[in-house]
């Protein structure tokens, strides 16, 4: 079978930092299902796979966190799909990657493919829709039926592939006043069409901002860009007793104390923690993105694939690595169909 991988990490632009490669077809066992990928999408976490270090691998290393494709087989213990069925998922960190044309998985983190949405438009959402909704719901504790309506977030980098999902979760199921950021003209409008109530510049002074909108405080505060850099912001933006809420990992100690005047929350989000640890809920991924598949199909929630790139092969995957290091990306970038 065509893969995607490397056995040297190299900086985007070295020829060998991802290959074209032909790999032996795996067989499902326990509870795996193997899947016939037919898109993926590309994610922050795959760059910071591949980012230069000494190592070098006997066996290619395969990346790719974002897949849709049809069931070809079935493990054993699998009772939650069968073959020819659609479905969507973003697997396992500790397990190879999706950038392969059949990729093991196992079924307890895999979701039935939105009918409406054909494999490119659903490979942009697994990755992304389990950290937003994650983030949201479980470690903010936001009420996913509206039960918090009208309360502020503030989601810091509204326009990159969580962002966008976020924005929808936010403002479409659980109703809230939204404020996004974005930098640019065209970010500011993607957020605003998803949903978005105000948009900030986060290159502007943010407590500034959120005065001139009126705002006291933020009840829930998601970080999706640089929690070193907006940490402080952050602590003076959160209303008292409020929550806030990081993707993205810390370079040096941050002021937990800044906190504890307000008495508020910060909680992170790791989307493969379920998967990694094989927690005892770990299904409820499996869970989460059949329900993101219906919201999709009720119209609720759109696709956030914003471009797609054709084939799948190291070249493309090689562009779409790039884009995603000029931290530019709105959206999600999607690769569909092996050439043949």
């Amino acid at each position: 079978m065509k893969a995607v991988g490397l056995y040297k990490y190299l900086a985007i632009h070295e020829t060998d930092s991802l290959l074209d490669l032909e790999l032996e077809r795996p067989t499902p066992a326990g509870r795996e299902i193997l899947v016939r990928v037919q898109a993926v999408a590309v994610n922050p976490v795959d760059t910071k796979m591949r980012a230069p270090q000494d190592k070098v691998e006997e066996a290619p290393r395969i990346l790719g966190w974002d897949a849709a494709g049809m069931v070809e087989a079935v493990g054993p213990e699998a009772t939650l799909f069968k073959p020819k069925d659609e479905v969507f998922y973003a697997g396992s960190f500790i397990r190879p990657g999706c950038n392969s044309e059949f990729h093991l998985v196992d079924e307890r983190i895999v979701g039935s493919k939105p009918e409406c949405l054909d494999f490119t438009q659903a490979a942009a959402l697994p990755l992304t829709s389990i950290t937003a909704w994650e983030a949201l719901f479980d470690r903010l504790g936001i009420d996913p039926d509206g039960a918090d309506q009208g309360r502020q977030l503030l989601i810091i980098g509204g326009a990159g592939g969580v962002g966008s999902i976020a924005v929808q979760f936010a403002k479409q199921i659980a109703k809230l006043t939204v404020t996004a950021t974005a930098s640019r003209p065209e970010s500011h409008t993607w957020c605003k069409e998803l949903g978005a109530d105000h948009i900030i510049n986060h290159y502007q002074d943010i407590p500034e901002q959120v005065n001139e909108l009126g705002i006291d405080g933020y009840d829930f505060i998601l970080c999706l860009n640089d929690t070193d850099k907006y940490w402080q912001t952050m602590a003076t933006v959160i209303a008292p007793q409020g929550k806030i809420c990081s993707i993205v990992e810390t370079a040096a100690y941050i002021d937990l104390g800044a906190l504890k005047s307000k008495s508020a929350t910060f909680v992170w989000e790791f989307m493969f923690t379920r998967s990694m640890y094989e927690t005892q809920d770990m299904i409820e991924q499996h869970h989460l993105l059949d329900r993101v598949s219906g919201l999709v199909d009720a119209g609720r929630i759109r696709t956030t694939a914003n471009r797609v790139l054709e084939p799948i092969n190291a070249e493309n995957l090689k562009l779409a690595h790039a884009e995603i290091e000029s931290r530019h990306t709105i959206g999600k970038i999607v690769l569909q169909d092996w050439s043949s």
